[in-house]
């Protein structure tokens, strides 16, 4: 993969930058719509698809692009498809952070530090081109306004919007009321675009869990034999291999 073009993970990012501000609008779901965007764009790279509600590598060649690269590689690891919700639904600790830094380098955006309460250091950052942001949200305006059904890339890109709830940043007041519907119904365009999007919302609603089995007989007795012995206790959930913790930040 060439760098000449802007990942779907840099393009969510710059929507979601706040021109006046320099923060983020919902920045914990956008971290969950980064993970997001980086599925939708390995498969626009053809390096893997879907499989039912699972994600599977098909070709696990590197894209040249380090941080997609690393998100590859922990998916070839797993070894078996995994579900997207599970995916998106693991820790991300540094990946927003791994993108701004990104598209800093690039000249994309500026660092501006600064206080929060006159005390905590902070850092905002502000588009250096805004042309870029504008011409990013009017591939959006477009799909919106025609109605004709957008290229794979703007599909993907709308339904990651909808599902972290830029709708009432990029279409904002009663005003934008019909925009935003209209950027929810775009969602069915795109298939992978569509899966990872409602995976993020599932991620936020909740229900990301992998569905229990019904035991069988004998897990019964031993739960019924557990339940005389002592009241039930709630069992935390066990770290997953490979967690894209680690790596994702690099």
């Amino acid at each position: 993969m060439g760098r000449n073009r802007r990942t779907l993970p840099e393009e969510l990012l710059l929507l979601a930058l706040d021109p006046t501000t320099g923060t983020t609008a919902q920045p914990q779901s956008l971290d969950l719509g980064l993970a997001g965007a980086q599925l939708v764009e390995l498969a626009l790279a053809g390096r893997i698809a879907p499989d039912g509600d699972r994600i599977a590598v098909v070709v696990p060649r590197p894209t040249g692009d380090p941080t997609l690269d690393c998100a590859l590689e922990l998916l070839r690891r797993r070894g078996a498809p995994v579900r997207a919700v599970h995916w998106i639904g693991g820790p991300r600790l540094g990946l927003r952070q791994t993108y701004l830094s990104h598209l800093e380098r690039c000249g994309m955006v500026h660092a501006v530090p600064g206080q929060m309460c006159g005390v905590l250091p902070t850092t905002r950052y502000q588009a250096t081109d805004t042309a870029i942001s504008r011409e990013i949200k009017g591939r959006l305006d477009s799909a919106i306004r025609t109605g004709v059904p957008p290229d794979p890339r703007t599909a993907a890109l709308a339904a990651l919007a909808h599902a972290v709830g830029l709708g009432k940043h990029l279409y904002p007041g009663n005003e934008g009321r019909s925009s935003r519907s209209r950027l929810r119904d775009l969602i069915r365009h795109d298939p992978m675009g569509g899966l990872v999007a409602h995976a993020v919302m599932d991620v936020q609603n909740g229900v990301a869990a992998q569905p229990r089995r019904s035991p069988g007989p004998a897990g019964r007795q031993a739960a019924g034999a557990r339940s005389a012995a002592e009241p039930a206790r709630g069992v935390p959930m066990q770290p997953r291999r490979g967690s894209m913790a680690r790596a994702v930040a690099h």
